[in-house]
């Protein structure tokens, strides 16, 4: 099924400010602080700015007439999200809000481009075009700040 662009950046834009709100207010120390189980607020921005460069790839490459280059099993998919944390561990909270920032726009820019073939959900695996992947982070950081009192 095609998605609708306009719907789809409004998506994407909406699930980020979503997050952006959970982690407002934080100071440098709380984002840096390792207690969401294991991981820290900067962790989880570096993890989702490494899948949005990987979902920007994934658009640009399918809307050129190829395949996925990302299709993973299970294992696969843990062992990529292991590999990222350890490349990108010490990076400080404003570098990964950095990343996190310019990665989400190669990703829009990727779906202002993208063509009909880009847009077609189908063709991207089980994770499909449209996730939830941020709200799903700034779920774990709300609950972690409620947890924590921040």
């Amino acid at each position: 099924m095609i998605e609708d662009r306009e719907d789809l950046l409004a998506h994407y834009r909406t699930m980020r400010a979503d997050l952006l709100a959970a982690i407002d207010g934080l100071s440098e120390a709380q984002m840096a602080e390792p207690t969401i189980d294991g991981w820290s607020v900067k962790d989880h921005l570096a993890h989702l700015a490494l899948w949005d460069d990987v979902r920007a790839s994934e658009i640009t490459r399918i809307s050129a007439g190829y395949a996925s280059g990302w299709r993973m099993t299970p294992e696969e998919d843990e062992a990529y999200n292991a590999l990222g944390y350890t490349l990108r561990s010490d990076w400080s909270p404003a570098q990964a809000r950095w990343e996190l920032e310019a990665s989400r726009q190669r990703l829009l820019d990727a779906l202002a481009a993208a063509t009909a073939r880009g847009l077609d959900g189908s063709l991207y695996g089980a994770a499909g075009l449209r996730t939830e992947h941020d709200s799903e982070h700034a779920g774990w950081i709300r609950r972690w700040r409620s947890e924590r009192g921040y």
